[in-house]
């Protein structure tokens, strides 16, 4: 039996935890995951995804502020005596002593193919760096930024209308599996770690404001990228308010053999269309059933859904209906 303490806080970490929990061979000591955070009208206490998992399934929950400095915490989590600590975007650095508390190491599952992507948003940023693939990396933790030796990997394509909740999902899946087997393989004395070659590796900071606010002199395919990548929080100036752009379609000859199935009326419908070009943020026209398209600073780019300040998420056929006078965006 591999006894485990299990380290991590969002909705991307409740697989393996699952995972950790249904499998007969791990037992699941503990778990550490960030303090409740008020949220929402009445600033109520909300508990994390991975909390409520714990809770659910009797495991006790540790939340400390600050978990290399809660003298509490550490000296729980040194009892346990556990083989390994699990971490899955727990959102605090582990001390050089935690890391040394486990039999056989502390166990990470980072969303990218490391050594690319390093850091807090690494799918984040494979997206809007236009990445056609990514993945999941274990690796054994160090004292750096997921800067530890690697066990295994596993790869996903990201199709052109993929966007971060698709391939979340689709990563907290398969990582919450290799890193079952990446525990039995260790356990077993069954894999080599494999240090990092530095001169590759990239790093996926943390997002800013400035990030999500869409700048029209892009190109169609940068502005596609930072929407999906970024979903749903991308925006732009509408006159005096602010317009969430949730989905969007880049237009083109190019584009179309990438798009699934559904859009082949799209494609067929701009192909058909004169367009005449306007200036990057302009509405140039709008096809039917779909939308309004947009000049950027390279291409036409179709706004598949949107979301107006106070309103639901509406479809961009249904924002340009209910707005027929001239629309520009800064």
């Amino acid at each position: 039996m591999m006894k485990t303490v299990f380290f991590g806080t969002p909705d991307f970490a409740v697989p393996t935890l699952e995972a950790l929990l249904g499998h007969p061979d791990i037992d699941v000591l503990a778990v550490v995951s960030q303090p409740d955070r008020r949220r929402g009208r009445g600033s109520k206490l909300i508990p994390s995804p991975v909390k409520e998992v714990a809770v659910q399934a009797g495991i006790p929950v540790w939340q400390p502020e600050r978990v290399k400095r809660c003298q509490e915490t550490l000296a729980k989590l040194k009892n346990c005596q556990a083989d390994f600590f699990v971490v899955v975007a727990y959102g605090q650095l582990l001390s050089p002593e935690i890391l040394a508390m486990p039999r056989l190491g502390c166990v990470n599952v980072h969303g990218s193919l490391l050594p690319k992507y390093r850091g807090a948003a690494p799918l984040q940023w494979a997206i809007a760096n236009g990445e056609t693939e990514t993945g999941v990396t274990t690796m054994l933790m160090d004292e750096g930024m997921d800067t530890g030796a690697m066990l295994l990997k596993t790869t996903t394509p990201i199709g052109l209308m993929d966007n971060l909740t698709a391939i979340g999902d689709r990563l907290a899946r398969s990582g919450a599996e290799l890193l079952v087997q990446t525990l039995k393989d260790l356990d077993a004395g069954q894999l080599q770690p494999i240090p990092q070659t530095e001169t590759e590796a990239t790093y996926a900071p943390l997002l800013k404001k400035g990030d999500f606010v869409i700048n029209w002199h892009r190109s169609a395919l940068e502005i596609h990228n930072q929407v999906r990548g970024f979903a749903p929080a991308c925006h732009t100036a509408w006159g005096e308010q602010i317009l969430k752009i949730i989905s969007t379609v880049p237009l083109g000859a190019e584009f179309f053999p990438l798009l699934p199935e559904r859009y082949q009326g799209l494609a067929t419908a701009y192909l058909n269309y004169s367009l005449e070009a306007g200036e990057p943020g302009n509405i140039i026209g709008t096809i039917k059933n779909w939308g309004p398209v947009l000049q950027t600073g390279n291409g036409h780019l179709l706004l598949e859904q949107v979301q107006p300040p106070g309103k639901k998420p509406q479809s961009g056929w249904d924002f340009i209906n209910g707005n027929r006078s001239t629309i520009s965006f800064a």
